[in-house]
């Protein structure tokens, strides 16, 4: 067998060997499409069933808790456009309430009726120059912020 040929097999199941990583532990959320809430409502067909990314704005007053079965329900905003969301747990971060004008990152899959049916929730809490320009501006610390209890959802 040639050089070239010898090293073409090596280099074929090392790339293999790679894939096979990525496939199978959490580095394959590296992987996972990234998009902004009105890129995703946009053409939701472009990212059907498959896991998903998507960044927005939390709508103020949109975050609803359920006990039987925990389940939390929102809605993430970007350029005037808006998509629901559903994280069926009992528990989110500490950093994820209302009224703090935060950037969440949810991942997950589209839910098919016009939602994204959550398995991860990840609040982005402010830089601390943003939190200095809302400090000078009057708006209260997001540690001082009065915990907020959650509402039942509304009926239907």
């Amino acid at each position: 067998m040639s050089s070239n040929l010898k090293i073409a097999v090596v280099l074929t199941l090392f790339a293999g060997g790679v894939v096979a990583v990525l496939l199978t532990t959490g580095a394959g959320d590296a992987m996972t499409y990234s998009k902004l809430v009105d890129e995703v409502v946009a053409d939701p067909s472009a990212f059907a069933n498959r896991q998903l990314r998507v960044e927005g704005k939390l709508q103020q007053g949109s975050i609803r808790f359920r006990e039987e079965p925990c389940e939390w329900r929102f809605v993430l905003e970007r350029n005037g456009r808006s998509m629901p969301v559903r994280f069926p747990e009992c528990v989110v971060p500490d950093t994820f309430r209302d009224g703090m004008g935060i950037d969440v990152t949810v991942q997950g899959e589209l839910d098919g009726e016009g939602g994204f049916l959550a398995n991860e929730v990840i609040p982005r809490c402010p830089s601390k120059y943003e939190m200095e320009q809302r400090a000078n501006a009057g708006e209260a610390m997001p540690h001082a912020a009065p915990t907020i209890a959650p509402r039942a959802p509304e009926p239907g």
